[in-house]
C-alpha cells in the first residue's frame, strides 16, 4: 500500500486530473501526497529565452524576460498551493515543491529523497515522432524509476 504518493504536475488544466486520479488514491489508501512541478523551458506558456549571445542584447530584454520568467514562477506555485489547498480539504496530508531543471530528473531525485512508493504523472498521447523528438516525462519516469509508477492518459 502507498503511503507517500509524489504527483508530477505541470500547471494546465490536463494535469488537473492527474492531480485528482492522485488525490483519489491518497483518500482511499490514506497516503500523504507531495506535489512536484518542475519549472522548464520547454514548458507551454514558459517565456521564451533571449537569442544569444546575451552580451548583445539589450539589458531591458533581459529585465522583460527576468520579470515574464518570476511570473511564470509565481503562477506555478499558485497553481500547486491551490491543488494542495483542495487536498488539504479533503483531509490529506499535502505539501508542494517547485523547482528549475530536467523533468524527469528532478522528479525522480525528489521522489528519492521523500522516499516516495507511488509516482503519478501524467502521459499527453504525444505521436511516437514528437515523443522521439521532445522526449516524454513520462516515458523517462517509468524507465527510470526503482518505484511504482501510475501513468494516468490524458
Amino acid at each position: 500500500m502507498a503511503e507517500k504518493i509524489l504527483v508530477a504536475i505541470e500547471r494546465s488544466e490536463v494535469d488537473r486530473e492527474v492531480f485528482f486520479q492522485a488525490l483519489s488514491l491518497a483518500k482511499d489508501t490514506g497516503a500523504a501526497l507531495h506535489l512536484v512541478h518542475v519549472l522548464s523551458t520547454d514548458e507551454k506558456g514558459s517565456p521564451i529565452t533571449p537569442p544569444l549571445p546575451y552580451p548583445a542584447i539589450d539589458h531591458r530584454v533581459l529585465e522583460d524576460y527576468q520579470k515574464r520568467w518570476q511570473t511564470f514562477e509565481s503562477e506555478g506555485l499558485e497553481f500547486l498551493n491551490s491543488l494542495s489547498k483542495d487536498a488539504v480539504s479533503a483531509g490529506v496530508k499535502t505539501e508542494v515543491t517547485q523547482v528549475f531543471g530536467n523533468p524527469g530528473k528532478k522528479v525522480l531525485d525528489i521522489a528519492n529523497d521523500w522516499n516516495a512508493d507511488l509516482i503519478v504523472v501524467g502521459r499527453r498521447g504525444r505521436s511516437e515522432i514528437t515523443e522521439l523528438v521532445l522526449g516524454s516525462v513520462s516515458s523517462y519516469v517509468v524507465h527510470a524509476s526503482h518505484k511504482s509508477v501510475l501513468i494516468v492518459q490524458n
